[in-house]
């Protein structure tokens, strides 16, 4: 008798645990089609994000019912405890990136057009052409209090003095912007411009980046602006980007 019901309790399988393992599974496809999808460009914006949050969430239960399974395998001395952890830990692989740019959404203002200079931030040209009505406007009319949230979110963002003639940081700064993987998309070295697009890693946003250098009595005032085409904050992107990029030219 006791072996029959130790057979029974080993061909037993904990619910929990298996549900975790399809959750997650089926988290990590949504998650990885809402990004290919949107790469590929036969996503729009707001469905691939709708897809990574709605992945996010099958993790989020995922990883609770490993948990659970977890438990009630180790207390009922059940089978299906592998399958738990898999969902654990594939719950936590889609849920963990998620939530943390979540999170760092809540640290910075929604905003996604970020320029050192406010007074005359530097104007886009061939840019325009690249741009439709779905995207973000280059206007800076919203939020109205643009200029107070950038200020405020960061306030060491200026522009940058080089002690150098502006052909010379002109023609560095495009350098480093090739350097970057930054796509050139025009060049004025007359008017000390330059416009380029840079593409994330992972969703393939594209960040619409110009470059301005001019001449400040003998040495060169260099000035950026960077703008998301979609979304509304940027995450703290657009002025990470332009600090970086900022330090690298000087340094």
């Amino acid at each position: 008798m006791t072996y029959s019901a130790d057979l029974n309790s080993t061909n037993k399988q904990s619910n929990a645990a298996r549900w975790s393992f399809k959750l997650a599974l089926l988290g990590v496809v949504l998650l990885v089609l809402a990004v290919i999808g949107h790469r590929l460009g036969i996503m729009d914006f707001r469905i691939a994000m709708f897809g990574i949050v709605g992945g996010a969430a099958l993790g989020l239960v995922a990883v609770f019912a490993g948990v659970i399974g977890i438990i009630v395998t180790r207390k009922e001395k059940i089978s299906g405890k592998p399958f738990a952890w898999i969902g654990l830990m594939l719950g936590l692989l889609v849920t963990s990136p998620v939530f943390m740019t979540i999170y760092g959404a809540s640290n910075v203002p929604p905003i996604h057009d970020i320029s050192t200079d406010l007074q005359d931030p530097p104007e886009f040209v061939a840019i325009l052409a690249l741009r439709t009505a779905k995207h973000n406007s280059l206007d800076r009319d919203a939020p109205t209090n643009l200029t107070t949230l950038q200020q405020d979110a960061y306030p060491d963002l200026a522009p940058l003095l080089i002690n150098k003639e502006p052909r010379q940081v002109f023609e560095e700064a495009l350098a480093l912007v090739e350097t970057l993987g930054w796509e050139v998309v025009a060049t004025s070295a007359e008017e000390g411009r330059i416009e380029t697009t840079a593409t994330t890693l992972i969703m393939g946003f594209k960040d619409d980046v110009v470059i301005r250098v001019r001449d400040q009595a003998g040495q060169s005032i260099v000035d950026m602006r960077s703008v998301s085409r979609v979304g509304k904050s940027d995450l703290g992107a657009n002025a990470k980007r332009i600090e970086l990029f900022l330090s690298e030219l000087q340094g």
